[in-house]
């Protein structure tokens, strides 16, 4: 039993480790503002874009029937690579709460704006630009985006604070 007033063991680990989250993949990877381009590299040779983080929108209707909220997040995407980039940008990018909740990206509609298609395929020198659309609960803060190539396991990490 524990004495009121004083926390678990799981308590104190929940900050710091909240913290870690959300900073390993700036430290690992690339990191930059809304709006900043971030070159990053796929697994495979060649495959290289520049991905900028262009637009947020939250909330995103149309809202949820239930206590959650729609969040769409606008990439463009540059192939600065040699190689076809072939590959689905919503589940290659996260949303993170400030938190430490990870959210997966989809090709949920909104009124944002028009979402990727569930495959984009770009020739060396291609671009392409839509929304990514994140489900979570109403009260989550927002504190950055992250985006990685290969289905978003690729070891390259792009992030963008939102805070």
């Amino acid at each position: 039993m524990r004495r009121r007033g004083r926390p678990g063991p799981g308590t104190r680990l929940r900050a710091p480790l909240a913290a870690i989250v959300l900073l390993l993949p700036a430290l690992l990877g690339a990191a930059g503002p809304s709006g900043q381009t971030v070159p990053l590299s796929g697994n495979g040779p060649g495959e290289r874009l520049d991905v900028t983080l262009s637009q947020v929108v939250d909330p995103a209707s149309p809202a949820p029937e239930d206590s959650d909220r729609l969040v769409s997040v606008q990439f463009h995407l540059e192939n600065t690579g040699t190689a076809v980039y072939k590959d689905s940008p919503a589940p290659a990018a996260h949303l993170l709460d400030a938190y430490g909740q990870r959210y997966t990206g989809s090709n949920a509609s909104t009124e944002a704006g028009a979402v990727f298609p569930d495959t984009v395929t770009l020739s060396p020198g291609g671009t392409a630009s839509g929304f990514v659309t994140f489900r979570l609960p109403e009260d989550a803060p927002l504190a950055a985006v992250q985006f990685a190539l290969n289905g978003g396991l690729a070891d390259d990490v792009g992030q963008w604070s939102l805070s």
